[in-house]
Parts: structure tokens; C-alpha cells; sequence
């Protein structure tokens, strides 16, 4: 990807944003509309060494994230982790004011503490920014005062208590955000379902055609690019809607291809298992028990 700028400290963001100094060189709460982008930089494609969690209404614009494209014009919460590639492209000719917030969270901020290590196990940081959580209005005002208090905890003398109060108060957002995640799979129904039974297409699809042969088994980057989302965000609404995640999806419809032949063909059990695109007759034999609890020669046998 071309012209990408590489911010590495908070205070380049606040430099790059005509921002004033961050009052904190790891942290800072920034309020949106006081967010200014030159337009040379509408466009470019943006690297962080950081974690940025914001909140933005009437951006009248579009975010980029990949290949993929999100139209921010409504307001939604999206985060974005150290390495992630994105940008930002602004309608300049809107005259509605923006508004929201931008939490920056330096990696070493969290250092010696348990959420320096816990805070990978928020998947939506994976997810891409097209796959933004929308807030309902009551949601929106517990994230917003969490955030204001970070912003007021700054604002005070900085002391040794602030470090492991604000890092608190983040954890308190992400788990909130994780809860909001959790609901949105759900009341978001029409979009979710959709995905669903698209990913039954598409495995379907390949698994009728000359491709599992020859390529294997569909991996589950492979399943998420054609579907248009991000792994992370795909597994979590898996794991919600139906209990499996997309591995163990996979392996439900392999398992479904591998009993329509054994029960309706006579190929050899590594006639078959070359087919399903394995290299090894027995790694198909071990995967096909576990699921089944019966060897592929025992289910064939219980048809006769």
C-alpha cells in the first residue's frame, strides 16, 4: 500500500491532528471535533504504534481498512491496534459538526500490568473497521463517562495513582465493549444471518468443486477474505450465533462431504481422503472418529 505515514508516539499524533501536547506521553482523550487532518492527508493510509479506541459521529466520510470501505456517516465505536493499516477520507464539503472522541493508549503505558497481557484477549481489535460496534444510547453515555473520567484523571496532578487508575478504567471500557459486541451479534440479526448463510454457500460451493482435491481444505483466512470480514470478527459471531467456530465449521461440512461418499460410493477410505484434499489417509481416519465417534470404515459398515 502506498503513501502509508507511521505515527509512533502520541505526541506525532497531537503534532499530525494540530492537536496541542498530550498532557501524558502514553495516554490522551481527545475530542473529535477538535481533530483537524490537512487536506494533503485525506487519503493517506496511517500506521500507529499504538491502541486507538474512539468514538465518532458526523465524520461525513469514509474509513478505509484493507480493501474494505466504511461510511462513518452515523456515529459507531471502532478500535484499532499497533500495525493495523487504515485511512481516512473526509466529505470537506459538509457542514455538520463532528463530534465524539479518540482514546490513544500507548503499548507501555499498560507495561507491569495484567491487561498488558489480557488486552490481546479482546478479539475486536482484530476486527476490521467495517465491522464497528454501534452503540445504543444508554451504552454510549457508560462508555462516554468512562472515557471522561480517564480525561479528568489526566487533567489532575499526575501521581503514582494514576498509572493503575486509568488503567482500570480501560479495562472496565473493553469489557463493556465486549458486552455490547456480544449483544450486537444478536439484535443485528439480518446482517449476521446473512453471513451465515452466505458461509453455507460458500462452503458448499467449495466443497462440490475440483478445489478441495487440489488445494485442500479451505483455510480460514480463505473463508473470511471471501466473505468480506475480518477472522477475529467472523469467529466471534460463530461462537455466539451457532456455538462453532469457523475451523470447526469447516470440519462440520468436511465430515458432512466425507459421510455422502462413504454411505453412497464405493471409493477406498484413501480414495476418499484424497478427495476431501488430504495428503495423509490417516489424519482423515482421526479427524472423521473424533467427530463421529466411529471410524470411517465402522460408519460405512453400519449402512449394510
Amino acid at each position: 500500500m502506498s503513501n502509508i505515514q507511521h505515527i509512533k508516539t502520541i505526541h506525532a499524533f497531537h503534532r499530525s491532528r494540530a492537536l496541542p501536547p498530550p498532557r501524558h506521553p502514553l495516554i490522551s482523550v481527545v475530542d473529535y471535533a477538535d481533530v483537524h487532518l490537512a487536506p494533503e492527508n485525506m487519503g493517506v493510509s496511517w500506521v500507529f504504534d499504538f491502541y486507538s479506541i474512539s468514538l465518532k459521529r458526523n465524520l461525513h466520510g469514509k474509513i478505509k481498512y484493507g480493501q474494505q470501505e466504511y461510511d462513518f456517516d452515523e456515529g459507531a465505536m471502532f478500535f484499532i491496534s499497533p500495525g493495523q493499516v487504515f485511512s481516512i477520507q473526509a466529505d470537506p464539503e459538509t457542514s455538520i459538526q463532528k463530534s465524539g472522541w479518540i482514546l490513544l493508549v500507548h503499548p507501555d503505558f499498560l507495561w507491569n500490568s495484567i491487561l498488558s497481557k489480557n488486552v490481546k484477549r479482546y478479539e475486536y481489535f482484530d476486527y476490521s473497521v467495517h465491522e464497528a460496534l454501534f452503540l445504543s444510547d444508554k451504552e454510549e453515555n457508560i462508555i462516554t463517562g468512562i472515557t471522561q473520567n480517564m480525561k479528568e484523571e489526566l487533567r489532575e496532578n499526575i501521581d503514582k495513582f494514576t498509572q493503575q487508575i486509568i488503567i482500570s478504567q480501560i479495562e472496565t471500557l473493553l469489557n463493556y465493549a465486549d458486552r455490547f459486541y456480544h449483544r450486537q451479534f444478536i439484535t443485528r440479526k439480518i446482517s449476521s444471518h446473512q453471513i451465515l448463510d452466505r458461509l453455507e454457500e460458500l462452503l458448499t460451493d467449495y466443497f462440490n468443486s475440483d478445489e478441495l482435491a487440489s488445494k485442500g481444505l479451505p483455510t480460514v483466512q480463505f473463508i473470511s477474505d471471501s466473505l468480506n470480514v475480518s477472522p477475529g470478527y467472523l469467529r466471534s459471531l460463530l461462537k455466539i450465533l451457532t456455538g462453532r467456530n469457523t475451523q470447526q465449521h469447516i470440519h462440520e461440512k468436511l465430515i458432512d462431504k466425507a459421510k455422502e461418499k462413504l454411505s453412497t460410493t464405493d471409493l477406498s477410505i484413501s480414495e476418499i481422503a484424497y478427495e476431501l484434499g488430504f495428503e495423509h489417509p490417516q489424519s482423515f481416519s482421526k479427524l472423521f472418529k473424533t467427530r463421529t465417534h466411529l471410524s470411517p470404515l465402522e460408519f460405512r459398515h453400519s449402512f449394510n
